[in-house]
C-alpha cells in the first residue's frame, strides 16, 4: 500500500504507539524521517531509534517511546502542519513558537532539518513539517 504522506505516516504511528502505551513503534525507514526522529531524540520526547532491515529486506525505524514516572507519555501531541497538497513556508522572522515555547516546531531548511529555535538562530526559513508538545 503506498503511503501519499510518509512523514504524517509516522508522526500517526508514534502518537497511537504512546497512546497504546508500546515500548516500541516500527516504521519504513526514510532520511527524512531519521532526521525527524534525531530531533524528538534530542528535545528529549523519545528515548531513541535505530535503523534495521526488516524481514523482506527493506530498512525500517524501530522507535523506543519515553514515558515519564507515573505512565504518561513523553509525546503529549504531534500536528502535521505542511501537507503534499498544501504546503506551509516560513520565512526567518515568521518562525512560530508552539504552546508559547513548550512544544517544538520542526522546519526542513536548506541547512537541514533543525527545530525553529535552531532555524531562528542560524537565520533560515524553510518548510514547516510538524508541531510537537
Amino acid at each position: 500500500m503506498t503511503v501519499t504522506d510518509p512523514i504524517a505516516d509516522m508522526l500517526t504511528r508514534i502518537r497511537n504507539g504512546a497512546q497504546s502505551r508500546h515500548e516500541t513503534v516500527s516504521m519504513p525507514a526514510s532520511k527524512m524521517k531519521a532526521e525527524v526522529l534525531r530531533i524528538l531524540v534530542e528535545e528529549g520526547f523519545i528515548e531513541g531509534y535505530s535503523q534495521t532491515k526488516n524481514d523482506s529486506g527493506f530498512d525500517s525505524l524501530e522507535v523506543q517511546l519515553h514515558y515519564l514516572n507515573d505512565d504518561t507519555p513523553g509525546i503529549v501531541g504531534l500536528k502535521r502542519v505542511s501537507k503534499p497538497g498544501l504546503r506551509i513556508h516560513v520565512g526567518k522572522g515568521e518562525i512560530p513558537r508552539y504552546y508559547g515555547g513548550l512544544g517544538v516546531s520542526i522546519l526542513s531548511t536548506s541547512k537541514g532539518v533543525m527545530t525553529g529555535r535552531q532555524a531562528w538562530e542560524n537565520g533560515v526559513g524553510g518548510e514547516l513539517l510538524c508541531y510537537v508538545w
